[in-house]
């Protein structure tokens, strides 16, 4: 049903040069990878607005899909909240296909070349991942990084899960967060007349009248063209492997000027220059919760005036765990044995929907998906509070601000809307549709734990469309394969609340 596809025969030819141990583990975990980069294609099929697939019929056990052309795809009945690699292959007018890429390919529809080479590598690069990753035992890691590690596979409905384009095998080994390296940062000097700083840059990153900024040595060596300078910066990479972890310091988010997963992860100027007003409106912000959520501020930014030679220093999370306490992204709580009592999953979702609904009647949609809410556990394992790190993607609306006496902070345009629907799809898609439905692993838990947790909750007009519309989400393929187009695509998947809106009160 396989045959070899380019990017996985690459990747075990380049894995042979640098890395031969790991070769069979790679052909090993090949099988696997395809069915977890292919699960994520099903979702998007199943559930995105593809213009050449014309028609979706559930059948016994399944599902079947009608092209444009005629054509026939049959596959098992689509969870959209589901996380384990469930969908083994699908059969294209009778043909099965266990790899992603060939099924891409021989679908044949506008952009779908571009789009199948990079499920080709995200599949490869999800074998390598699993091939390199340790057996993790079940006790709890002692550095922040060693959670964020954990997350071999990447975005878990995303089906450019784990692309790693313009990195070679021995660049993914020696950066990737999952392989577990030290990464020493370039540290660049650049006169600080020639940059733009906001917040307080520190001493240790200057030199006379120069800033040294921290440089990813894969943007130095690829982007910058040049050494990244004579000093370094040990650190560790973090789940979004531009932002590393120093020992006992700051976050460091560095500019990587290549697509990972849907976006290129450079550092806009525009964001540097509202980066300290944005740390300061998240710490009003967070003082509204009651102290359930904590926002990280933002130390200093600068950018030498480029996307492509900028860096973010910023408060480790940890810096908001008492003696005995753990910060864990949401997206690491489902790779361990974490303790859980049978009220848990409703009780975590009750403390997130109390934190991220609450914002939003106050006027702030957070991005809050996987990798940028991390919950504060007890010693237990228990759901204590929030925290939630880099604010360059919320929504606020002035409108809703200024209902509840808050100043209304000089932000980009982009940010700024009192479109209601444009704020609760930022919250819901990214809080219900993305972590906790990771957490939950399936619509069935998910909907059990929601419809536990909303019985809490003030009956505000936003809980009300929650639990009365289908969830809202990006639709992450439909955006692959519409290359020319700028911002987001969204579709809506099943409401996983089957109990209806609860009532006004």
């Amino acid at each position: 049903m396989h045959r070899p596809d380019t990017a996985e025969a690459e990747v075990a030819d380049e894995l042979a040069a640098v890395r031969p141990g790991l070769v069979p583990r790679y052909a090993a975990a090949l099988p696997g990878a395809r069915a977890a980069v292919l699960t994520r294609l099903w979702r998007a099929l199943a559930y995105e607005p593809l213009p050449w697939i014309t028609g979706r019929e559930s059948v016994r056990d399944g599902l079947v899909l009608r092209l444009t052309d005629g054509r026939r795809l049959d596959g098992p009945a689509a969870d959209p909240y589901r996380t384990d690699a469930y969908v083994t292959a699908v059969r294209l007018d009778g043909t099965p296909y266990d790899d992603p890429a060939r099924l891409v390919t021989d679908l044949a529809v506008p952009h779908s070349a571009g789009f199948a080479a990079e499920l080709g590598h995200s599949a490869a690069s999800t074998a390598l991942a699993r091939a390199g990753r340790e057996n993790h035992p079940d006790e709890w890691p002692e550095s922040e990084w060693g959670w964020e590690q954990r997350v071999v596979d990447g975005h878990p409905f995303h089906p450019n899960c784990r692309a790693r384009p313009g990195f070679s095998v021995a660049e993914q080994l020696a950066y990737g967060p999952e392989h577990g390296p030290v990464v020493e940062l370039g540290l660049l000097p650049v006169p600080a007349a020639e940059c733009l700083v906001t917040g307080a840059w520190p001493r240790e990153l200057r030199d006379g009248g120069r800033l040294l900024l921290p440089v990813h040595p894969w943007q130095a060596a690829h982007v910058l063209k040049r050494p990244g300078g004579e000093a370094t910066l040990a650190a560790h990479p973090l789940m979004s492997l531009r932002t590393l972890a120093v020992p006992g310091g700051p976050h460091v988010k560095t500019a990587l000027s290549t697509r990972l997963t849907s976006s290129v992860r450079d550092i806009s100027v525009a964001s540097v220059a509202a980066s300290d007003t944005l740390s300061v409106f998240g710490q009003a912000v967070a003082a509204r919760t009651g102290g359930l959520l904590d926002v990280t501020r933002t130390l200093g930014a600068a950018t030498a005036h480029s996307p492509d030679l900028a860096a973010v220093l910023r408060e480790s999370p940890r810096a908001y765990a008492a003696p005995g306490e753990h910060v864990v992204p949401v997206a690491a709580l489902a790779t361990t044995g974490l303790p859980r009592s049978p009220g848990w999953p409703a009780g975590f979702a009750r403390l997130c929907l109390t934190v991220g609904l609450g914002l939003l009647e106050l006027g702030v949609a957070l991005e809050a998906h996987g990798q940028n809410l991390l919950v504060v556990l007890s010693t237990s394992g228990e759901p204590l509070r929030l925290v939630y790190r880099d604010l360059a993607d919320i929504r606020v609306s002035p409108a809703r601000l200024a209902r509840h006496g808050m100043p209304v902070p000089d932000l980009p345009a982009r940010m700024l809307t009192d479109d209601p629907a444009a704020l609760r799809r930022k919250l819901f898609g990214s809080l219900v549709g993305g972590a906790l439905a990771s957490v939950a692993g399936s619509g069935p838990v998910l909907g059990a734990a929601l419809e536990e947790a909303v019985r809490e909750l003030p009956r505000t007009g936003d809980l009300r469309a929650l639990c009365a519309a289908p969830l809202p989400v990006k639709a992450l393929t439909a955006m692959r394969l519409t290359p020319g187009r700028t911002g987001d695509v969204w579709t809506v998947l099943p409401s996983p609340l089957t109990a209806g809106p609860p009532a006004s009160g």
